[in-house]
């Protein structure tokens, strides 16, 4: 999932970009804004490291779980229809993004490595490759490791990859989109904006569906969108000293008492 092939690039400039100088949520956001090439070093090296931690947490936690499994229930879900594996395997894949999400909020130690992501003050498609390895890495796997685990079919997992990948760019994106009544089940560049703002509460926690959220009262969804994106923390701008930052700093509060 995280690894990028050249044409990805070329698809998200011509979809993406467009679409924020067109309809942009805020238009003084230059193209080439603040910290772009920044995050272009991000999106080119951060790929490989994300999908060997990814693949080392798969690997090592696939094989127990396995054998603890009845061999009912994967067998049972390979028969669905494809119809029906897909929005299954959406759903499955949001518990454990979003569980892992919260718990990268919620303990100090791994707020800093998430606190990377949240450093971004200009949100746009690009914006959403500046994560540590360690955080997308653990969450890629959250999210994977469920929808590997209880058989869905390889086209049922590259279909929720793809949407995946679409989703993580859209929402991130400087674009004035609104979905209407579907953002009551999907998540949206509204919705997701909100988790990136400066001063709120912890919320919108989501990848792709926002029923966890509307569960255990984490929707956050002003009518407005947010004055401003980052946190107080000083996240170094450099790639390799921001990946060294989580480890040479002292335990933060937790997140409910800093700004988001």
């Amino acid at each position: 999932m995280p690894i990028y092939e050249p044409w990805h690039l070329v698809v998200l400039l011509l979809v993406l970009s467009p679409l924020e100088r067109l309809v942009p949520l805020h238009p003084e956001q230059k193209l080439l804004r603040r910290r772009w090439l920044d995050d272009l070093v991000y999106f080119i090296l951060n790929p490989l490291p994300i999908t060997l931690i990814m693949a080392a947490v798969i690997s090592l936690a696939l094989p127990p779980l396995r054998s603890l499994l009845p061999a009912a229930v994967p067998a049972t879900i390979a028969a669905l229809p494809l119809w029906a594996q897909v929005p299954l395997a959406l759903i499955v894949a949001e518990v454990g993004f979003y569980a892992m999400h919260r718990l990268f909020h919620a303990v100090p130690f791994l707020w800093r490595f998430h606190a990377v992501h949240h450093s971004i003050a200009d949100l746009d498609w690009l914006a959403s490759h500046r994560v540590h390895p360690l955080d997308q890495g653990l969450v890629a796997a959250a999210s994977a490791l469920p929808v590997l685990l209880l058989g869905f079919s390889d086209a049922a997992v590259a279909i929720w990859g793809a949407s995946y990948f679409v989703q993580a760019h859209l929402i991130h994106s400087n674009v004035r989109l609104r979905l209407g009544w579907l953002e009551h089940v999907f998540a949206s560049p509204h919705y997701h904006h909100w988790h990136h703002a400066n001063g709120a509460a912890p919320a919108n926690f989501g990848a792709q569906l926002v029923f966890l959220d509307q569960i255990f009262g984490t929707l956050l969804r002003p009518p407005a969108a947010p004055a401003a994106y980052g946190i107080t923390e000083d996240v170094p701008a450099v790639m390799p000293l921001a990946l060294l930052w989580p480890f040479t700093r002292p335990t933060p509060r937790p997140t409910s008492e800093i700004a988001e």
